[in-house]
This record gives C-alpha cells, structure tokens and sequence, in this order.
C-alpha cells in the first residue's frame, strides 16, 4: 500500500505537469505561504511595522511646523493622565502622549535590532563558513579567538564602544550603539554556522560537487548555503529581539538611545521609575512592553516559518 505522502507527490506532479518548474526560492516561499502561524506573524509585524512609520511620519510633520507635540511638558505637579479619547495610550509624566511617543519607541527599538542583526549575520556568516570549510590550522585559530572575545565582559565590551562616543551627535551615538550591539553578537551565530559547515562539507552532494571541479566559492555558494539558510534566517530572526532587549538594559543604564529620541527600552524604564505604592500609572508600562512583546512573538513565528521553509530536511 502506498503511504500517503507518495499519494500527494503525485497528485502536486500530475497537477503541475506541463508547467514550468519553480525556482527553489518560490517553492520555498510557497511552503512560507501555507504556514498560518508565520503569516500571522507576519501581518503582526506588518501591522506593528506601519504604525511606528505613520508616527514617525507625523511626529517628523509636527516638529517642522514647530507643534511641540508629542514634546509638549506639562505643568508642574500634573499627574500621568489615563487612556482616553484624546490620548489612547494616556500620557507620561511631562504630558507627552504615550501613543506618539510609543510608535516613536517602535522605530527606534526596531531599527537597532535590525541593523544589530545585519552586522551579526553578516560577520558571523563569512567567520563559520570560512572557519568551518578550511578547517585545520585556520579552523583552530579562527575559533580560539571566538572563545577569547567569549571570555570577555561582553557588556563591558558593549559600554566602552559607547562610551568613546558618548560626546558626540545623537546619530553618530545611534551609529555606535548599533555597531556595539551588532559588533559582539556575531559570535554565536559563527558557531551555528561553522557546525553547519562541518556537517555539510563531508556530505555526498559536497563531495560530487568538488568531483565535478567546483571551487570552494562556488561549492559554499551554491550547496552549502542554500541548506543552511533555514539556521541563518532563524538565528537572525532570534537575533532581532535579543538587539532589542540588549538596548533596553543599556537604556537602565543610561547609556542606550539618546534622548530626545526614545524606545520601547527607555519607555518601559521610565515606566518603572513613575510607578509607585501610592499611584500605579499602569499605562506607562503596559503599551510599550505590549508592543514589544507582541514584536518578539511575530518575529519568532516568522523564523520558524522560514526554518520550515528554507530547510530542505523539512519537505
């Protein structure tokens, strides 16, 4: 009897019979496709990605036509208003609407875990694939300095690089942060990827392909990435978030975003700092953790979708 799984290869077969055959990558975005879970995810990030641009958009307006708004302070001794009308998500101590100041958040938190992640991917990629397919003397080298950077105070490390620049303009501090974060983020994602490599470059498909004469550029380029892209995509979509939170601990520290800017990092600290056994002004914290909890939702969703999608093991 036939399994069920030959029943459904024959009927896409039959179906798509007469057909041009599709690329590797549109089949893997269809498989993308069919996953509910990484769609919804996708529409949640989607949905989250819009409205910090709209607000940005309209809070950049507001300042050339010199509205304080978003900025406006308030009088002293004016308590946190509540969510309402006027302001959905309430205001912050100084009167500034917590919605504007919330998408604001969304750009800024957003824009360092993915430029944080940019910078992962792309040196800790060329550091495992190099490491991983030359092996031997290089491989040993390579590595050991990986375990020294491991060995050091990583947010020690995080802290000096933002320290040097902590006189300098708000963007050249933004510019720093995210080479901070991304510059020392590189080292796990060079370790998945190096054991990806050594797993793959002892495989039979690797082996014809260097029997056929493929070059080392060509061999990792055209075999060896393709079946690693699930692990890459998903350690960057894991990476995003870890950014995110990495910013918001040096936020508590004062040493994350520079103000007048703000992220969900430096809402939620300022949150903490507002609250207190007499008042609880809940709103400070809600929508700004709210957010970014339902960001680091979407994102692991949508790794998982392209895990799913781009693993060959998978199909």
């Amino acid at each position: 009897m036939r399994e069920p799984s030959e029943k459904v290869e024959q009927s896409d077969s039959a179906a798509g019979a007469g057909r041009p055959a599709l690329s590797p990558l549109a089949l893997a975005m269809r498989r993308f496709r069919r996953n509910r879970l990484a769609m919804a995810g996708l529409v949640l990030l989607l949905v989250i990605v819009s409205g910090s641009v709209v607000g940005l958009v309209k809070n950049t307006a507001a300042v050339a036509r010199g509205d304080p708004q978003p900025y406006r302070q308030s009088l002293p001794g004016v308590h946190p208003q509540p969510p309402s009308w006027d302001h959905p998500f309430g205001t912050d101590p100084l009167g500034r609407s917590m919605l504007a100041r919330t998408l604001m958040g969304g750009c800024i938190s957003l824009t360092v875990g993915l430029s944080a992640a940019t910078v992962s991917v792309l040196i800790g990629t060329f550091w495992g694939l190099t490491a991983g397919y030359t092996g031997r003397g290089v491989d040993t080298v390579m590595m050991r300095i990986v375990d020294v950077l491991y060995g050091l105070p990583y947010m020690l490390l995080v802290i000096i690089l933002l320290v040097l620049f902590a006189e300098r303009t708000i963007w050249v501090r933004m510019v720093a942060l995210f080479m901070a974060i991304g510059g020392v983020s590189w080292l796990t994602m060079s370790r998945v990827v190096r054991g990806q490599v050594l797993a793959l470059r002892e495989s039979e498909f690797v082996q014809a392909a260097r029997a056929l004469g493929s070059g080392a550029a060509r061999t990792i380029v055209k075999e060896m990435l393709p079946n690693m892209m699930g692990t890459i995509l998903v350690c960057a979509t894991l990476t995003v978030p870890l950014a995110i939170l990495q910013e918001s601990f040096l936020s508590f520290l004062g040493l994350g975003v520079p103000p007048p800017l703000a992220s969900w990092g430096t809402l939620a600290s300022d949150a903490v700092e507002a609250l207190n056994p007499v008042r609880t002004y809940w709103w400070l914290l809600l929508f700004p953790c709210l957010c970014l909890g339902a960001t680091l939702l979407g994102l692991n969703f949508v790794g998982d979708g392209l895990r799913d999608a781009f693993d060959p093991r998978s199909r």
